[in-house]
């Protein structure tokens, strides 16, 4: 016999959903693309750690709200590219 554990962490109601996602996607990805194009530019060296910080706040910026605009768009090509799932699986 398994013991389930509840989580004891709170959690978000799922309406807040539609405005987590793109904050955690846009946060990850400006992280990513901010390193790589700054190692490209400047190179890694001293200047890289006080130069990052700054091009990924500002590509934050305009990614997260961009997100908040483009998804629900995004969500609809996508509606019409891809078949819908199957109801039970």
């Amino acid at each position: 016999m398994s013991i389930v554990q509840r989580s004891t962490r709170r959690r978000l109601p799922a309406q807040y959903a539609s405005v987590i996602m793109p904050l955690v996607l846009s946060l990850l990805m400006t992280f990513v693309v901010s390193a790589i194009s700054t190692w490209k530019s400047p190179g890694f060296g001293p200047s890289f750690l006080s130069t990052w910080p700054v091009a990924w706040g500002l590509s934050w910026l305009v990614a997260f709200p961009t997100l908040l605009i483009v998804l629900p768009i995004v969500r609809r090509i996508v509606g019409l590219v891809v078949e819908p799932p199957l109801a039970g699986r």
